[in-house]
């Protein structure tokens, strides 16, 4: 299917906030989509029966929320498949429950949409990191690491049909899998704008666990045809680089 976003079109689009003992920061994230300017949205939460008092917080704009679930799941991108199951939008969006939303976010998606065939692209926008501003999209990457940012990410559900979702086997760079299947295999075309759409938060997943996060991405690189020599030795080269940073930051103490 080959659907085009028209000038006038008023897509809906589905964001799903996954969350997890989150209390100290989800209404932040809940208030960055509901106050969107832009209105033809569909918010979903999936929470892993958190105990903190997320859920109150969930509660407090159940009005706003076109659903939400608290269950135990198999991990964080487990959650986030459940929440694209259940999305009806003909774009996705996904705001974990650390992150938010910038005032304009998800009008500016629909803009870049307009006239492309959803079955063909991905959006991504910039990126705050902390106090640093991470461009949405490194194409100087692709092969090499990290080339696009999740949480600035929009899919088109006509994509996630045609490539897949997020694989469970994958525990930290499930999303750098789905990036790298989309642009190096089946060729999906980037929609980038040069304009901050979300705040990450830092101490994700992979910054916490840098040794699996890197094994993970040689894995995702043979699973997916790279030469075991390309990705191996780059591999050994981000180990030693990062364990280089360390030896500095002791000696620094």
């Amino acid at each position: 299917m080959d659907k085009i976003i028209n000038t006038t079109d008023r897509p809906l689009v589905s964001i799903i906030t996954v969350s997890y003992n989150a209390a100290a920061t989800i209404e932040e994230t809940i208030l960055s989509v509901i106050n969107q300017d832009y209105k033809n949205i569909e918010y979903i939460i999936i929470d892993g029966c958190s105990t903190d008092g997320t859920l109150d917080i969930i509660r407090k704009y159940e009005d706003k929320i076109a659903y939400w679930v608290s269950e135990k799941d198999y991990g964080l991108y487990h959650a986030m498949n459940k929440g694209i199951e259940y999305a009806n939008g003909e774009i996705i969006g996904i705001i974990n429950a650390d992150d938010y939303y910038y005032a304009g976010a998800i009008s500016n998606v629909i803009k870049a949409f307009k006239d492309k065939k959803l079955n063909q692209h991905i959006f991504f926008g910039d990126m705050q990191y902390g106090d640093i501003l991470v461009p949405g999209w490194r194409p100087k990457a692709i092969k090499r690491s990290a080339f696009g940012t999740h949480p600035s990410m929009f899919v088109p559900r006509e994509v996630y049909a045609a490539i897949g979702i997020y694989k469970l086997q994958y525990k930290i760079l499930s999303d750098y899998d789905f990036m790298y299947r989309a642009f190096n295999i089946h060729k999906i075309l980037p929609l980038y704008l040069n304009e901050r759409i979300a705040f990450f938060r830092p101490g994700g997943l992979s910054s916490n666990n840098i040794f699996r996060a890197y094994t993970e991405e040689m894995l995702i690189k043979l699973e997916n045809g790279e030469k075991f020599y390309k990705s191996f030795g780059l591999y050994l080269l981000k180990l030693l680089k990062f364990a280089g940073t360390q030896i500095i930051k002791r000696q620094q103490k």
